[in-house]
């Protein structure tokens, strides 16, 4: 009886620790567990952004790589990713920031370990917009700054000396007493004096300053940027022979410098050291300045002319002198560019008209006597100009396909097609087919910018106003070289 009391008791001490292991999972090697495994997702691809992207020469942009993994999640990645380029045209830091070097086209790449992942970047050249004055050039680049070269006896080009420059020179920026050096965004040229624009909206001026072009109550010319009243609002601004127009963010239009013609359209002939009001109007979009004529476009479409009116130039089918804004006609218009004492538009609709002087054939309509009133100029496709310049006696344009065309005086090579006889009739310059919108004529020079960037001129150059570095002129579209 003894052996089996303590058999008994043996196994009824053994059952309540048999149940403790069942319940914590032990006693046997072939229960099943309640437990899961967790499977750690792994990188399949890598998307790199911004994707491709177009940047200039000496700019800067962040890239992100972002990694999409086997469950679908995405996130940024930076740990083991190695960031790389596939040719010379651009450099990237082990950040993924990627700086322009040189122009064409470029790959970035990212990698973790096997998987990479890349995207295409374009390089452009600098440039943005160019103004092309009576022998001097002045250039904005995409970073923002401004670059001028050419004639500077009254310190046009803005670099603190009176010297003539045969290359691109930057002009001198006046650090603000506090802040950052806001970018330029607008530039205008003058036969002499240059005004310009910078994304604070302030307007600054420079240069030949004897009627008060300059707009700062002097006359006295000025070699550096001054800054021109303490408004933040300036929007536009365009720049003649001896005088200026602005547009202010309001639509106001404003005008000052010489006005023997009535080209300050304030209503009389007094020249105006200040920006002054023009009417009443607050709807103003557009202007560009002559020789003492001045052509605008309201934001209706409408087109106004008024000043110097001897040729025609002002388009209102007389020859007399408007001393404020006179609207002609009733067509819709989107650009107007005033020559020395011609005058060219885009309708609407694209369509290309021109009036004012025309002994040189600088209206282009086939003949060389003036017209006083805007005449259509036809050609191939009469509906497909979207940018026009006018110079001293010659014209400039784009059409809609990339084209540059020119028409008109010739005797400095200003058309650009090699030749040096003068024109009639829009006339092709050379087969290349991206030429922007960005185009500039001068006295007797011109400049214009290509879709990849780049800056070229073409026209008289005794004063370096080609930037090429000798004072040779250029009989077709030559590019500048970068500083």
């Amino acid at each position: 009886m003894k052996n089996a009391y303590a058999f008994n008791l043996r196994h009824l001490l053994l059952i309540p620790l048999l149940a403790v292991l069942a319940a914590c999972g032990g006693g046997g090697g072939g229960g099943a567990s309640s437990g899961t495994t967790t499977t750690t997702p792994t990188l399949v691809s890598i998307a790199v952004t911004p994707a491709n992207l177009t940047m200039a020469i000496g700019t800067t942009q962040q890239f992100v790589a972002t990694g999409t993994f086997t469950d679908s999640s995405t996130s940024a990645l930076s740990t083991g990713l190695t960031w790389g380029v596939k040719g010379s045209n651009i450099t990237i830091g082990t950040t993924g920031i990627v700086t322009g070097k040189a122009v064409g086209p470029d790959t970035v790449t990212a990698t973790v370990g096997t998987v990479v992942g890349s995207t295409p970047v374009t390089v452009n050249a600098p440039w943005r917009k160019v103004a092309a004055g009576g022998a001097h050039t002045v250039a904005l680049k995409a970073d923002g700054s401004l670059f001028s070269w050419g004639s500077n006896l009254q310190g046009q080009l803005g670099d603190g000396t009176n010297t003539d420059r045969v290359s691109p020179v930057q002009v001198q920026v006046t650090a603000p007493t506090t802040g950052t050096i806001s970018p330029w965004t607008m530039v205008a040229a003058g036969e002499e004096h240059t005004v310009a624009l910078r994304a604070d909206g302030t307007l600054w001026a420079w240069g030949y300053n004897f009627y008060g072009q300059l707009g700062d109550g002097t006359n006295i010319d000025r070699n550096v940027p001054t800054r021109i009243g303490s408004g933040t609002g300036w929007v536009f601004v365009a720049a003649g022979k001896w005088h200026t127009i602005a547009i202010d963010k309001t639509g106001v239009l404003w005008a000052w410098g010489a006005n023997f013609n009535g080209q300050l359209g304030d209503g009389t002939t007094a020249a105006k050291a200040v920006p002054t009001k023009i009417g009443a109007f607050t709807n103003w979009m557009s202007a560009s300045a002559g020789a003492t004529h001045t052509l605008a476009v309201r934001a209706d479409g409408t087109l106004w002319a008024w000043g110097g009116n001897a040729s025609g130039q002002v388009g209102n089918g007389s020859l007399v002198d408007l001393h404020a804004p006179l609207q002609i006609g009733t067509s819709t218009w989107r650009a107007v560019a005033a020559g020395t004492l011609h005058s060219v538009a885009i309708r609407a609709d694209g369509a290309l008209f021109a009036w004012g002087s025309n002994g040189s054939g600088q209206v282009g309509n086939g003949l060389t006597t003036n017209a006083t009133a805007p005449t259509q100029i036809s050609n191939t496709n009469p509906s497909n100009w979207t940018s026009i310049s006018a110079g001293a006696a010659y014209t400039v344009g784009v059409r809609t396909d990339g084209t540059l065309w020119a028409w008109g005086s010739n005797s400095d090579g200003q058309l650009g097609d090699g030749f040096g006889l003068d024109t009639n009739t829009p006339n092709q310059i050379g087969t290349v087919t991206n030429w922007s919108s960005a185009l500039s004529a001068g006295l007797f020079h011109a400049f214009g910018i290509r879709s990849d960037g780049t800056l070229w001129g073409w026209g008289r150059n005794v004063e370096g106003q080609q930037g090429n570095g000798d004072a040779t002129g250029a009989a077709v579209p030559t590019p500048v070289n970068l500083p």
